[in-house]
């Protein structure tokens, strides 16, 4: 998993894949997949990610890079690679 700590918060390194029955985290090898719900139109996807992951974590989280690629970067703030990293595979656990 690719998480980098900066002095915000954490970035998370993921693949998007749009249009799924439901919103889904999971871990392909050594990268971190999200299933969205949403269609890849006017910036939907993006919205349900930063909805998503913000619930998840219960901090503010928003787009660094990717916001027309599947590639994406996401930062999420005041929070440690250790709590991240535990809050997603509890994430991962609970599928």
């Amino acid at each position: 998993m690719k998480l980098q700590e900066t002095a915000q918060g954490v970035v998370i390194d993921m693949h998007v894949k749009p249009n799924s029955k439901q919103f889904r985290i999971e871990l392909d090898g050594d990268e971190v997949v999200v299933l969205c719900r949403e269609a890849p139109v006017k910036g939907k996807v993006n919205k349900e990610l930063l909805k998503q992951f913000s619930r998840l974590f219960g901090r503010r989280a928003e787009l660094v890079s990717g916001f027309t690629s599947r590639q994406k970067r996401l930062l999420i703030s005041d929070i440690k690679v250790e709590e991240v990293n535990r809050i997603l595979e509890s994430a991962f656990a609970a599928r």
